[in-house]
């Protein structure tokens, strides 16, 4: 059993030894677009004291999306595109989710305690908002909405965002047969056509149309906040991470899945939104 940890009650919850809230990789990029890895880290800051939780558990599945880093760090250069990374696990805060959601500081997370996450006060919600939520959405919604000032200025196509995620192979004992999941809410013009493409081009691979999970759920936080107001083309993808674990694992599927986003984005007479 871990040892319980203590509620924080500071001026601040980050010190100069953390990592920042958020990194970019290719922040240069000049495709019309911006890849987000929402669960890239499974770091959690010095004072929180690992959320009283070991090694093996902040290495599972529940702590942040394994693979999902290395697929979107290898994508942005495939794109150019600039990609934006969390830089702390889900655990401590869930950049994919509502502050105001019961699953946005999880005390417990498939059946897993999180002793660190229990008992908190108002404050310890505060600073976590404040130092890691906040800036990390902050610095999403800076660069779409610079890619949207300079689709509008220079007449350019669409910018879009893609979501990059993992998922484990199994569930509750339920194996998933998906390679890939594509996951889409209302606006689903982006996820459907890339559907079919993946499927032309690999069709060795099963790709899930909305599955594992339902882009319908009220669950995907980055896309409903940067994406769907201002009618931005997106997709979400989740990798099952057995195949994505090892280096040569997400080359391969950065690879596969750039390759028919290429090809999707190239015809972008398909796609509208809303001018800044």
């Amino acid at each position: 059993m871990c040892p319980e940890a203590h509620a924080v009650e500071s001026d601040a919850l980050l010190t100069a030894f953390d990592p920042p809230a958020f990194h970019i990789s290719n922040p240069d990029g000049k495709a019309a677009g911006v890849i987000v890895c929402d669960h890239a880290s499974n770091k959690v800051p010095r004072r929180l004291d690992s959320l009283g939780l070991t090694p093996a558990c902040l290495n599972f599945h529940i702590s942040y999306d394994i693979g999902a880093a290395g697929v979107a760090e290898r994508l942005a250069p495939l794109l150019d595109m600039p990609a934006i990374f969390s830089g702390y696990s889900r655990l401590v805060i869930d950049m994919n989710r509502p502050t105001d959601d019961f699953t946005s500081i999880r005390e417990i997370s498939d059946a897993h305690v999180v002793p660190g996450n229990r008992g908190l006060t108002e404050r310890d919600h505060h600073l976590r908002q404040e130092e890691l939520f906040k800036p990390y959405h902050d610095a999403v919604e800076g660069l779409m909405t610079d890619k949207r000032r300079r689709a509008d200025e220079l007449g350019l196509e669409a910018p879009v965002v893609i979501s990059v995620h993992s998922c484990t192979d199994e569930m509750r004992g339920v194996k998933r047969p998906w390679h890939i999941g594509v996951l889409y809410n209302r606006d689903e013009r982006l996820a459907k056509a890339i559907i079919d493409v993946l499927r032309d081009q690999n069709p060795d691979l099963t790709i899930g149309d909305n599955k594992p999970y339902s882009g319908l759920d009220a669950y995907g936080y980055t896309i409903e906040r940067h994406a769907l107001p201002f009618g931005i083309p997106n997709v979400l993808f989740e990798v099952r991470q057995d195949l994505i674990g090892t280096e040569e694992g997400q080359a391969k599927y950065a690879n596969i899945l750039g390759t028919a986003l290429a090809v999707v984005l190239s015809d972008v007479t398909q796609f509208t939104f809303d001018r800044v």
